[in-house]
């Protein structure tokens, strides 16, 4: 028998599960952290690091109370947080600014010049996170605030993905040259390659701003998979979280990723991590290059497969805008939506309020509603934003297909799935597919089965998935929604290209971002 402890950092809050390796889930506990926005720039979105450990120690603390065990039985701790979340650092790994989160958009600019300048040069990397580099992204998150922070530049040592800084803190590592770099957060997000020699060149990066001049060599040092271990905890952190000191610490990667081991996922399933937004998750053997997708990367989320990563910038977020403007709940609002037919509202809801992550991937647009009437309510809005967000998906699996990455099963996991069965049998009805959904919260499982092999309790992670991973229960396709559904899908694609499309020839792809600039003060 092995305790280990599973740490999820999601958007708003930090989740620890303490999990026993026969008997599964003994406690876990959450503790919530402010998430920093600007009403007149809703493209900020800001957190602080030392609230993300502050909440850290206080929720493993809560967990090891709930489970009723002493901390010392712990033997250890793993964790996942949101990406690409990004964090600028001085000497002794002090930060220097705040997290940019994964949801700040200030970087669009940035963004788009690393794209240009990128196919300008024939720069491969770029192929391999789909062609188009987003702002969500590391590069782009850094160089904007090397442009916006001119006092703070002398005093830059380098910058951290939030998995790989919260390890380093636990472990007690100053040095930034001993910080190991998950190459699930460095292979989807920074264009890091082993094949093509690690990160882009340093002349790619000094042409694309000056200010990038040895920046590379600052992000250097060793890029490691989830099976390898980042460090031990220290005395320090030992005891501010209860746990006794030593421990292993695996290298940390991205929430969405290990909730797809977390839920159970083989190589060939596709998993849907549903939450504020949607995280798409799969892993094969052998992939080929996809265009708009965040990244194919060797070793990015089960170590001995090539892990895909797409998805879409904003799900559970457009829900509760839906229900908030109609000043109730997304629960309150889902009463009733299991009696919704295929198509019965007569809308059709384009899911791009937070911009396309994939496969477009563009910040640029806002969401679309089509076919209102005088009669429609927030209700079927919300319905039409759950098929939207199908028919999203569906464009996403479609290209992964296309290029040699076909599902073969899907999996709701996140936290909505559980609470929202018309969600799981729309999604089911739109890909053609069974979805499954697990019957208990992942949250944290992914994390723990990480934390069991550092320990040494399992030899594998299929080995460790078949202990602690939960059921599913399974949403079958219905085929009189099927029928409605295939033409539905048609009208979704074109208006998806049409609009969504910057250039190459779109009647309207200029017409969201003009909104959007007009908008800005």
């Amino acid at each position: 028998m092995s305790i280990v402890a599973g740490v999820d950092f999601g958007t708003l809050s930090v989740r620890v599960s303490i999990v026993d390796s026969q008997h599964g889930l003994l406690a876990s506990a959450v503790s919530e952290y402010p998430l920093h926005r600007k009403r007149h720039d809703p493209d900020y979105a800001t957190q602080s690091h030392a609230d993300h450990m502050r909440a850290l120690a206080a929720a493993t603390r809560q967990a090891l109370k709930e489970a009723g065990i002493p901390g010392d039985q712990v033997e250890a701790i793993a964790l996942d947080t949101t990406g690409s979340s990004v964090i600028p650092v001085g000497e002794n790994l002090v930060p220097l600014d705040e997290y940019y989160l994964w949801c700040d958009h200030r970087a669009k600019g940035e963004a788009a010049e690393i794209t240009e300048l990128a196919h300008r040069e024939g720069l491969q990397a770029i192929d391999w996170c789909g062609g188009v580099y987003s702002s969500e992204w590391g590069f782009s998150k850094l160089l904007h605030w090397l442009r916006h922070n001119p006092d703070k530049r002398d005093q830059f040592v380098s910058a951290f993905e939030h998995c790989d800084m919260v390890a380093a803190t636990l472990c007690g590592i100053t040095d930034p040259k001993r910080v190991k770099r998950s190459i699930c957060a460095m292979g989807h997000k920074w264009m890091w390659n082993e094949q093509l020699g690690g990160l882009p060149p340093e002349s790619f990066l000094s042409k694309l701003d000056p200010l990038l001049t040895g920046v590379r060599e600052k992000l250097d040092g060793v890029y490691a998979t989830s099976d390898q271990v980042a460090g031990r905890l220290s005395a320090v952190w030992a005891e501010k979280l209860g746990l006794k000191a030593g421990i292993p610490i695996p290298v940390g990667a991205f929430d969405a990723h290990w909730d797809a081991i977390g839920a159970g996922a083989k190589e060939g399933d596709v998993v849907n991590v549903v939450g504020t937004s949607t995280c798409i998750i799969a892993y094969v053997n052998q992939a080929e290059l996809i265009p708009g997708v965040c990244g194919v990367v060797r070793g990015s989320v089960h170590p001995q497969f090539t892990g895909i990563e797409a998805g879409l910038s904003a799900t559970g977020d457009i829900f509760s805008a839906v229900a908030g403007r109609a000043n109730t709940s997304v629960a309150e609002l889902s009463k009733g939506l299991e009696g919704y037919r295929a198509g019965q509202t007569g809308l059709l809801r384009m899911t791009w309020d937070n911009g396309d992550r994939t496969v477009l991937v563009n910040p640029n647009l806002g969401g679309i509603t089509l076919g209102w009437n005088l009669q429609h309510t927030a209700q079927d809005e919300l319905f039409a934003a759950i098929e939207g967000t199908a028919f999203h998906t569906r464009v996403i699996l479609d290209q992964m297909s296309e290029y040699g990455a076909p599902t073969l099963r899907v999996i709701n996991g996140g936290g909505i799935p559980q609470n929202n069965p018309a969600l799981n049998q729309v999604y089911a009805n739109v890909l053609g597919r069974p979805v499954l959904v697990p019957s208990s919260k992942v949250t944290g499982v992914g994390s723990a089965i990480f934390a069991f092999l550092a320990a040494g309790a399992f030899s594998t992670i299929e080995e460790a998935q078949t202990q602690i991973c939960p059921s599913h229960t399974v949403f079958a396709p219905e085929p009189k929604a099927q029928e409605v559904y295939h033409p539905l899908y048609d009208l979704y694609r074109r208006i998806y290209f049409d609009f969504g499309k910057p250039t190459g020839g779109s009647r309207f792809g200029d017409v969201l971002p003009a909104l959007i600039r007009i908008a800005r003060p």
